[in-house]
Parts: structure tokens; sequence; C-alpha cells
């Protein structure tokens, strides 16, 4: 249970911001954004927390959470961020990691960031990255950071616990396209993708196959970096992005490797891993290899893909029911 806030005696000016008039619209598409960016944060936690002996290349300490500021959406957006979201030129946190350092402090969505280590975060449009270089430089040698933060007119002091977890983002895709990409550090989730997971566990089986393929891949993936830069923008209607020319498969014993370290990522955050193939199978049907830029595409190699899962799931079953270490 988090302790009760510090209240700390500073003094702290009104933001003034001049924002426009908000579009429905626009509204509409911040506020569906938010809550898919919330979904995957929510979803990848157990993910991200529980794998660190298997992502080795991406273990590190982190606060579980994001912050942002007007200036991090697109400036059209500006309104509808400030309305919606009650952003400003301070940072203010957005997200917070489940089971998290962050989660376990107390701090909340909306609180501002004003100081961190009693050194005064920065605003503006500098703001995001700024105030990230700062944070990582301030982690160093230490277990938790303090933070002065502003919550609805009272500054109090938040200490939050470094968490050793995979640093890798998860982040929302604007197409309608059902896929999803890693790029060796960054994982993109389509809207596409999103609407057609039936639950939690299917999301969760998506971004468990796109670490696995983070982690085996030492080289970042310049066109899939590409793809999710495109890609990674909020927007009212579907994206008309050119996604340029079709990416190259991935080859059957890649492909296999990579299930079966996701498979294991899976039983180690403790989600279940029966439906596996099933979903992928489901998948494969929905987007045929004939798309460009699909998932079969990039993953021709279904059937094979498809008796590995089985069989590797039947030893992780058999390691589960022994309580020996879920390990590949």
């Amino acid at each position: 249970m988090a302790s009760a806030p510090d209240v700390a005696a500073i003094a702290v000016p009104p933001t003034v911001v001049e924002i426009p008039a908000t579009s429905p619209e626009k509204t509409m598409a911040l506020q569906n954004w938010y809550a898919q960016e919330d979904r995957l944060y929510r979803v990848a936690a157990p993910l991200l927390i529980n794998n660190t002996k298997l992502c080795t290349r991406h273990s590190r300490y982190l606060l579980g959470l994001t912050a942002k500021t007007l200036h991090s959406y697109p400036e059209n957006f500006a309104a509808e961020a400030h309305a919606s979201l009650g952003l400003d030129e301070r940072l203010r946190v957005l997200h917070i990691l489940p089971g998290s350092g962050a989660s376990q402090s107390g701090i909340q969505q909306g609180d501002a960031l004003l100081k961190v280590e009693n050194e005064s975060l920065p605003t503006g449009s500098v703001a995001e990255k700024a105030g990230a270089s700062l944070i990582s430089a301030k982690m160093r040698g230490r277990s938790r950071l303090n933070f002065i933060v502003l919550r609805n007119g009272q500054t109090m002091t938040k200490r939050i616990p470094l968490t050793l977890a995979c640093a890798m983002s998860i982040e929302v895709g604007n197409t309608d396209q059902i896929n999803s990409y890693g790029d060796g550090n960054r994982i993109l989730v389509t809207r596409g993708m999103l609407e057609f997971v039936q639950s939690d566990d299917e999301l969760a089986f998506v971004i468990a196959r796109e670490m696995a393929h983070n982690t085996l891949n030492p080289a970042a993936r310049t066109d899939m970096k590409a793809i999710i830069n495109r890609l990674h923008t909020v927007d009212i209607g579907p994206s008309s992005a050119d996604l340029g020319p079709a990416l190259q498969p991935f080859t059957p014993v890649l492909d296999a490797t990579v299930d079966k370290l996701a498979l294991y990522m899976l039983a180690r955050a403790d989600y279940p891993i029966t439906g596996v193939s099933s979903f992928w199978a489901r998948l494969a049907k929905k987007t045929p290899v004939t798309i460009k830029h699909g998932h079969t595409a990039m993953h021709p190699s279904t059937s094979y893909r498809l008796a590995l899962i089985k069989q590797i799931s039947l030893d992780i079953k058999q390691k589960q029911k022994h309580e020996w270490p879920i390990l590949p």
C-alpha cells in the first residue's frame, strides 16, 4: 500500500494555455487512441516485468509510467489533448504500468511532474525528450526516484521504486491492417489487430511474439522502424500512409524459434498458452498471403509454426505441472 503523500510547500503558478475550440471527431479519435494505448500497457505489463531473464538485452530499470505534454501530439490535436487528456506545458502522467514501482507509489494519471531529485523538469515543446534524458540520468546508481508532483492544486512528494523490466515500448498503429511489428526495440500493434483479437489473452499472444522477435534479432530492423514511424500517429480516420515495398518474409526456422520463446514469455507472465495455436490459425485465414504487408505474407510458414506451437505448449505444461523452471 502506498504511503500518504508528503505535502511540499512549493508555489506553483498556473499554466496559461490558449487553446482553440475542439472538434468532436478529433476528440473521439484521441480518446480512442489513449484507450488503446492504455490497454496495450495493461496487457503488456506482466510480459515486460516477468521476462527479464529471457529479454536480457533489453532488461533494465524503469519508472513504469509515461508522461506527455500538449506538444506530444500533432499540433492540430492541441485543443483535444488539452480538453480530453488535461495536457498543458508540463509533463503529466498519462499511463502507469500495472505492477511497476510507479503503480505502487500512488502516483496517478494526470499528475504533473515538477521536479525529480530536487531538479526542475523541463516544460514546453522539448519537455518530453529533455525530461526523459534528465530522469534517465537521475536513475543511475539509485533504486528509487523522488518526484515533486502537482495534483489538484497541491504539491506532494512521490517516491517511485525502479522496476526491472524488458524495456520495449508498446505503441498503437493507425491503420486497419491486421498486423504487428517489432523493430528490435519498439513494438507496434495496429488498430486493426486490436479490433481482431477477441480477448486480452489474444492480445498478449501478439505482444509476446513481437517481444520474442525483438529479443532474438540483435540487429535493428530499419524496414520495421520505418513502418512504425509512419503508423504511430493519431488521426481522425484510417491511415493512408504508404508502407513502402513488401517486407521480406521471415524464415520458417526463425518464426518457429520466435514462437517458442513467445510461449515461454506468456507462461512466465501467467497468461494461458491454450488457444495460441488456434489464434494464429484464425489470423492466417483472415489475412491470406496475398495481402501486402499482411501478417501471413510476413509469416508464411503457418503449418510448420502451428505444429511446433502444439509441441512446445505440451513441454511447458509439463514444466508447470511439476513446478519446474519455466525456461526454454
